[in-house]
């Protein structure tokens, strides 16, 4: 009889602790798709690279030595200084890379800021100098489906602005950015896509 109070027990509570109704992809991120000067979806042919330009900066300390590897850190490390190494501090900005080195892709996703209503992106190319930029306005706000899913921080995209180095021109396919995966902007390209 135990056995089965024990049995029905556990039973409850991992019904309890457990609900069908959360999403199982639950990622919240814009979908962004590369399309040719027509319109037809394309496969990139560089390897990008996109880091986010985030507002305000951060002291980083350079660390050199004579014969040994140069070494960076966002903190003070006596241990390097006790080792002979010389120390130099530079204030840089906080970029974020977000996508390194993606090849032969034809979509990525990129998370957006909770609390900054734009997002600047830089999309550097492996074979091209000049990088292009895209600025997008955005509205955030929280979401909860249930209680016992937690919340989400889903995105309301109102405008996109780009540079026209290697991007054509940039158009939103769909405003509201959650987990649901759809496309959310198109980037149409100048010839570097098959």
């Amino acid at each position: 009889m135990k056995r089965i109070f024990s049995i029905l027990a556990t039973a409850a509570i991992m019904a309890a602790c457990s609900s069908n109704n959360c999403p199982l992809e639950n990622f919240v991120a814009c979908n962004y798709g590369f399309y040719d000067e027509e319109g037809k979806a394309v496969t990139i042919l560089d390897t990008i690279t996109v880091k986010t330009l985030l507002p305000g900066n951060k002291t980083v300390y350079t660390y050199r030595k004579l014969g040994a590897m140069t070494v960076t850190k966002e903190v003070v490390d006596s241990s390097l200084i006790n080792a002979g190494y010389t120390m130099k501090p530079e204030v840089v900005r906080r970029d974020t890379i977000l996508l390194n080195r993606l090849s032969k892709a034809s979509t990525f996703k990129l998370p957006m800021s909770y609390f900054n209503g734009e997002d600047t992106l830089v999309i550097s190319y492996s074979s091209i100098a000049l990088p292009d930029t895209i600025k997008i306005t955005h509205d955030s706000y929280p979401y909860v489906e249930l209680p016992e899913c937690g919340s989400y921080r889903f995105h309301y995209i109102t405008n996109v602005q780009t540079t026209d180095r290697h991007i054509d021109h940039i158009e939103i396919s769909n405003p509201k950015v959650n987990y649901d995966g759809n496309e959310n902007i198109k980037i149409y390209l100048n010839g570097i896509a098959e």
